[in-house]
């Protein structure tokens, strides 16, 4: 699926490359919206979480598992991958919280209230949670992914335009929704986690 960095890459291959990794980041993408919505229905009795993005999609839970999927090669040392587990999705979290809140001025979540957290962005609860997650994913649920994307490959390759398009188009739409208007409007604030 990926070339390591540096490697010559023939055209045909880089956009077989890109279709399946639009594939993966738009299941793991969805995976994650519903994980975080299954999470908020459990702790608030609340099924709907605010996200960036208008629909059913969560970008960090589409970035990170197909980071540690690159990184962590089949051979790599089991302790390797652990770390990679725990860095990768951590590392996301906090690029993603701090872009968020330095371009759009809002939170979308606060674990200021938590132990062992950095600017609220991320902490060492849900970081281990990430890698949990993320081994899950490597281990079990990516294999199982690869073998829907090679099914659905033949289809896949019509529609991954319209899926690069909708993500462009959603990602317009977040922008421009979330950009606050008014240069000295106050700062949302986020919901303190649970």
């Amino acid at each position: 699926m990926f070339h390591p960095a540096g490697e010559m890459v023939p055209q045909s291959s880089l956009l077989h490359g890109a279709a399946a990794a639009v594939f993966y980041f738009t299941v793991y993408s969805l995976l994650g919206w519903l994980l975080e919505n299954m999470y908020s229905l459990a702790t608030t009795r609340v099924f709907f979480k605010d996200g960036f993005l208008w629909g059913p999609f969560k970008p960090m839970y589409g970035f990170a598992p197909l980071l540690v999927v690159y990184f962590a090669a089949p051979e790599t040392h089991w302790t390797v991958v652990l770390l990679l587990c725990f860095l990768v999705p951590t590392c996301v979290e906090y690029v993603s919280g701090w872009l968020l809140q330095t371009f759009f001025r809002r939170q979308w979540w606060d674990y200021s209230n938590l132990p062992l957290q950095l600017h609220g962005h991320i902490c060492l609860s849900y970081s281990v949670c990430w890698v949990f997650l993320s081994y899950l994913c490597l281990r079990w649920i990516h294999p199982v992914l690869v073998s829907v994307y090679r099914a659905a490959e033949p289809y896949w390759q019509w529609v991954f335009p319209a899926a690069i398009l909708y993500f462009a188009l959603e990602l317009l739409y977040a922008i421009r929704r979330h950009t606050p208007q008014d240069e000295s409007a106050e700062e949302q604030q986020p919901s303190p986690a649970p």
